[in-house]
């Protein structure tokens, strides 16, 4: 059965694929690929994001607040109706990561998530985070929002399953059509060079691992994926064909969908994936 309980802490950062290439020489002493991975194979995984008709749950996670949650629903590749995913709620309480989910089935994901009953109970599924998604789903209004999808390449240090690194790339978004079994493909959100590692550990990290990353000088990256699609995607910058400056992003995204006394960070604050990320700033299709 899948590991259904998770608590750990999670760092982002961006490295591109030169960089990855190095990292993965180190690591290969040290770690060994998920049983997702095969012989060095990527894997899909796809997420429907949820959130409220004006994005209270994001907009909270951007003013932030020592508790934060998000619901997702993920599949590992292009499932059908009758076929197993996970229904997922993401807690962050001070840095530590806490992620609940259970197995379903989709159509009775979808059910769930758009009536708030939750489903009979079977053997897959776990009753304790059935109970908690029921509580969530009945406390916010919740819609799909936004589509993600991305390719995998995971690891675990060789005995001891705690630490996990894992290295995404092909990330992909639609706001459209958003359904697991309609397939993977999504307008790309970063480069095609990009690789986005995060390390995943309940305990500190390896002496092995701080001096990889101090040594080809990675450091931590602020990147939140449903973030980006959700606020970057949904609506045409004033100035197109440009990146925009941290302070004028912020401004934009206050202006647009103006928050119930939130504000965005400073500029000095905000993600520095910001900085760097190629921005489509086109109206979705």
């Amino acid at each position: 059965m899948a590991i259904e309980i998770f608590n750990r802490y999670e760092h982002k950062y961006k490295l591109d694929t030169k960089t990855f290439n190095k990292v993965l020489e180190i690591m290969d002493e040290h770690m060994e690929l998920d049983s997702h991975c095969g012989e060095h194979s990527l894997y899909t995984i796809a997420n429907i994001y949820y959130d409220t008709k004006d994005n209270s749950l994001i907009r909270e996670s951007l003013s932030k607040p020592a508790y934060k949650e998000k619901l997702r629903l993920r599949s590992y590749g292009v499932p059908d109706m009758n076929s197993k995913v996970f229904l997922e709620i993401k807690k962050k309480y001070r840095g530590l990561v806490n992620k609940r989910r259970t197995t379903l089935e989709l159509g009775e994901a979808y059910d769930f998530i758009e009536t708030g009953v939750k489903p009979e109970l079977q053997d897959y599924m776990n009753g304790q985070v059935l109970n908690e998604l029921e509580y969530c789903l009945n406390l916010y209004d919740l819609e799909p929002k936004v589509y993600i999808a991305y390719d995998r390449l995971a690891y675990f240090e060789k005995g001891n399953d705690d630490l996990r690194i894992s290295f995404d790339t092909n990330i992909r978004t639609r706001r459209s059509d958003l359904l697991l079994e309609s397939g993977d493909h999504g307008k790309r959100l970063l480069d095609s060079d990009v690789w986005l590692m995060e390390i995943k550990t309940s305990l500190a990290k390896p002496l092995w691992l701080c001096e990889m990353l101090s040594e080809f000088e990675i450091r931590s990256s602020s990147f939140s994926k449903s973030f980006i699609t959700t606020f970057i995607r949904s609506r045409p910058f004033p100035s197109t064909n440009k990146y925009p400056s941290p302070i004028s992003f912020c401004s934009f995204i206050n202006s647009v969908y103006p928050p119930n006394n939130i504000r965005l960070p400073s500029a000095s604050k905000f993600p520095i994936a910001i900085r760097h990320l190629k921005l489509n700033l086109a109206e979705p299709k």
